[in-house]
């Protein structure tokens, strides 16, 4: 018999607006012993059916549904059908876009909370963060084997997020070979170099897409500082926009390789590019004091909140970088400027960019704004799949 949760009165209103998360305060009572990511029955107080989830009974966030469908089960047929449904999105963007590189899965947004699989050329990169995606990993392999049988299947399970669920870090081989050292991917013309066993997240920023391909019409004939680069994303787009200079800053020395060696991949003119190992803060703030300037400035850093606790440090964190940004851009420059914190919304994302201003003694116009690229879709009962915002911003 399958175990159920019954939820307190009232609570649920969310999923009833079809919202997949079912937080431990919400539960009434716990029928069965339900084991760490088993298929649990969801119920009403008053006893009727609601949705079918999984169960996580070490974090806050206690259950998330995997169906609001009762007939349907949570086996491999299942996942073929949430798979399809996926592929036929993502088709129609690679296609659009020129893609070999995108994200097959964004978790909830796609109907398969907890689990995000990028596509890199015929090797799929899985993240399973939730207790129910990690119980799932067999079914899910084999739909996987299903809807792509021509693709190898590789675990970077490897985040700290899956400790709040009680489970372990894991990365492995789930299906076919090994990933070589570098995959390569095309995004809108331009060949990216993948680590997907040793870089960051499963090897590659996608979710930037659609922003650094704007970013090319800011650029020509600029001066342009590319701060945060990893893997030299938004400088190689700076080149190909016929950037007159643009300097790469990163602390990781492999990085910054990667970086060059996409540079050379795409036959650009490295001697326009410079790629600097040193610490943005820090580097900001020596070029403020040298007087340096830039044409274009462009910032995007990794994630500065990880929870409601560090969103002030946060705001603090994101407005010391955008303030120096402005100190050292010219009259008349652009700073592009993003924040991948889910839990910064974009309204004082903005705000956080005027108060940086008023301290820079910069005045600063927003001409554009920036999300995440469409292979990152938000669903429309799941608001929280909208995380990454950014903005063009005019400096005077």
């Amino acid at each position: 018999m399958t175990a159920a949760i019954y939820l307190v009165k009232g609570r649920e209103k969310s999923l009833r607006r079809r919202h997949p998360w079912i937080f431990s305060r919400g539960i009434q009572k716990v029928e069965g012993k339900p084991g760490l990511g088993e298929t649990v029955d969801i119920y009403a107080a008053n006893g009727e059916w609601i949705a079918r989830g999984a169960y996580s009974p070490n974090s806050q966030i206690r259950a998330r549904v995997w169906t609001f469908k009762k007939k349907e089960q949570i086996d491999v047929d299942f996942f073929v059908s949430r798979l399809q449904d996926a592929k036929t999105l993502r088709e129609i963007l690679a296609q659009r876009d020129g893609l070999t590189g995108y994200r097959l899965i964004a978790a909830e947004s796609d109907g398969l909370p907890g689990i995000t699989i990028d596509k890199y050329d015929n090797y799929l990169v899985c993240q399973l963060l939730s207790a129910g995606a990690d119980a799932q990993r067999d079914n899910l392999v084999a739909a996987l084997n299903i809807v792509f049988p021509e693709c190898h299947i590789y675990e970077r399970s490897d985040v700290s997020v899956r400790k709040k669920e009680g489970l372990k870090e894991r990365t492995g081989v789930l299906h076919g070979d090994t990933p070589p050292k570098s995959v390569v991917i095309e995004e809108n013309g331009v060949k990216i170099s993948v680590d997907i066993i040793g870089g960051h997240k499963t090897g590659f920023y996608l979710d930037q897409r659609d922003s650094r391909e704007a970013a090319v019409k800011y650029v020509d004939g600029k001066r342009v500082l590319n701060c945060f680069c990893y893997t030299g994303g938004f400088g190689l787009y700076a080149l190909k926009g016929n950037a007159a200079e643009v300097i790469n800053v990163d602390v990781s020395q492999p990085a910054l390789d990667t970086a060059r060696h996409n540079a050379e991949l795409n036959g650009f003119d490295t001697s326009k590019a410079e790629f600097l190992n040193a610490d943005v803060f820090k580097l900001l703030r020596e070029y403020r004091e040298r007087g340096e300037r830039f044409d274009v400035v462009i910032m995007d850093p990794p994630k500065f909140a990880e929870s409601k606790a560090q969103l002030n440090g946060a705001c603090r964190g994101y407005k010391d970088i955008n303030m120096l940004a402005m100190q050292i851009l010219k009259p008349g420059g652009t700073l592009l400027t993003y924040s991948c914190s889910g839990l910064m919304d974009g309204n004082l994302f903005q705000k956080i960019i005027a108060d940086a201003a008023l301290d820079a003694h910069r005045q600063v116009q927003f001409i554009e704004r920036f999300e995440q690229a469409a292979d990152h879709p938000i669903d429309s009962a799941y608001p929280e799949g909208f995380y990454l915002k950014g903005f063009a911003c005019y400096v005077k």
